[in-house]
């Protein structure tokens, strides 16, 4: 695998953990290596230390037992790319205040610098019935995003779906998008 790409990798998942956007085993990253083939951490893997041996390289067209060694949003992360050409990099994330803000609203209305320059009002998605969202999911999140001109979503009660063409970009708006919640949160208490 490409090192300069792990390397990159490495920074962002380990930036992301220390936020608390991933969990111990809860969160995925993904890059785009060719037209037909991702990167994915592996199942077990903890984010704060990803290594060359924390990813799977994968072929769309060839389902081997890598597949079964994937993070199990894997589908997903396939999903998009095959969706979304300009995708280079995907993010499952879970930060906190996001998370809570989305059980309660409908649309994220940053008030903070940052949020509305950035990001703009946030559609908070609603998979409604919770008990087969891990099908539909790696269907739904694509078409959402062929509907939006966002690169971020938003799910009620799951978490953060990101893309981007640069990593570095795609953990930012996690980021403004984590702090403009976080903001509203605590302004709520003034």
């Amino acid at each position: 695998m490409d090192k300069h790409l792990i390397e990159e990798i490495q920074h962002v998942s380990l930036s992301m953990f220390n936020k608390n956007f991933f969990s111990v085993y809860h969160g995925s990253i993904s890059a785009r290596i060719s037209i037909n083939q991702f990167i994915i951490n592996r199942k077990d893997t903890i984010l704060d230390e990803v290594t060359e041996n924390c990813m799977v390289r994968l072929d769309y067209s060839q389902r081997d037992y890598r597949w079964s060694e994937a993070s199990q949003d894997v589908y997903i992360h396939e999903h998009i790319y095959e969706t979304i050409p300009n995708a280079k990099y995907i993010s499952f994330t879970m930060p906190p205040y996001a998370t809570a803000y989305s059980l309660k609203h409908g649309k994220v209305s940053p008030q903070d610098y940052h949020g509305k320059k950035v990001l703009g009002d946030i559609i908070i998605y609603d998979p409604r019935n919770v008990d087969d969202w891990m099908e539909r999911a790696q269907y739904e999140i694509p078409k959402f995003f062929q509907n939006h001109e966002s690169h971020l979503m938003l799910i009620k009660g799951f978490g953060v779906i990101s893309y981007d063409r640069d990593i570095t970009e795609m953990a930012k708006k996690v980021a403004v998008l984590e702090n403009s919640c976080r903001l509203l949160a605590l302004s709520a208490n003034l």
